[in-house]
C-alpha cells in the first residue's frame, strides 16, 4: 500500500508567511537562502531540504508537525500568536475527523514528505497538543539533510534510533557513524547533520520533541 498523500508543504509554508506578514525577501533573508529558492518551496516546484525546512519552520515560529495538517497549520500561523500560545491552539482543535491519525497507524495510513537531497519523512502518529514530530526517516544513498553540507539548528530535543543502513551524524565538532541498533540523543540547537555514504538506504525512528520557538 502507497502512503497517504500530504498537500503540498509550500503551500503551507506561503500561507504561514503572508499571514504573518512576512514579505519573501524578508524571510529568504533569515533563513539565509535566496529569495528565488524559498519561491520556487512555496509553488511546489523545489522541496526543501531538512535543514531549509527546519530553517523556515523556526523563523515563521510553526512546528513541523503543524505542516501535515492544515488546520493546524493555519492556527499555528495565525498573526499576533505568540509562542506560548501555539501548542494550547493546536491542542484545541483536536484530531481531523477526516484525517484520523492513530492511536493505530497503518503501513497504508502514513502520510509521506519527499524533501530535497534524497530524505523522506514517514509520520508515524501524532497527539494532539504534544509537541512531538514522530517520524520514520529513510535518508537514500548520498542523502543528507543539507544539500550544502552546512550544519543545522533548530529548537527541540532529538531522539533516534536506526534500524538499517548506515548513517554519519555531524554533531558539532565530532563525526559519529550509526549502525542498525545504534540511537541517538541531543539537543536539537547543537550544530548537526545527517548523511548516508553507504549503497543502502538508511532508515531509523526519529522524535524530535520541544518548544516550536
Amino acid at each position: 500500500m502507497s502512503p497517504a498523500v500530504v498537500p503540498p508543504v509550500g503551500a503551507r509554508i506561503r500561507q504561514a508567511r503572508l499571514e504573518r506578514g512576512t514579505s519573501l525577501r524578508a524571510l529568504a533573508r533569515e533563513v539565509g537562502v535566496s529569495p528565488s529558492l524559498v519561491s520556487q518551496i512555496e509553488t511546489g516546484k523545489s522541496q526543501p531540504s531538512v535543514s531549509t525546512l527546519y530553517a523556515i519552520t523556526t523563523a515563521l515560529s510553526i512546528s513541523v508537525e503543524s505542516l501535515f495538517d492544515a488546520r493546524e497549520s493555519a492556527v499555528a500561523s495565525s498573526p499576533g500568536a505568540s509562542p506560548g500560545t501555539v501548542p494550547r491552539a493546536v491542542a484545541a482543535l483536536g484530531p481531523d475527523p477526516g484525517r484520523r491519525i492513530g492511536p493505530l497507524v497503518g503501513t497504508g495510513g502514513r502520510e509521506t514528505l519527499e524533501l530535497d537531497s534524497g530524505v523522506v519523512w514517514e509520520r508515524l502518529g501524532r497527539v494532539p497538543g504534544a509537541e512531538t514530530d514522530f517520524l520514520l526517516v529513510t535518508y537514500r544513498p548520498g542523502g543528507s539533510s543539507s544539500g550544502s553540507g552546512a550544519l543545522m539548528r533548530h529548537p527541540g530535543t532529538e531522539y533516534g534510533y536506526l534500524t538499517s543502513g548506515e548513517l554519519v551524524l555531524t554533531l558539532g565538532f565530532e563525526e559519529h557513524t550509526l549502525r542498525p541498533g545504534d540511537s541517538v540523543c541531543f539537543e536539537s540547537t547543537t550544530p548537526h547533520r545527517y548523511r548516508n555514504d553507504g549503497e543502502v538506504p538508511a532508515v531509523g525512528v526519529w522524535f524530535v520533541s520541544g518548544d516550536v520557538q
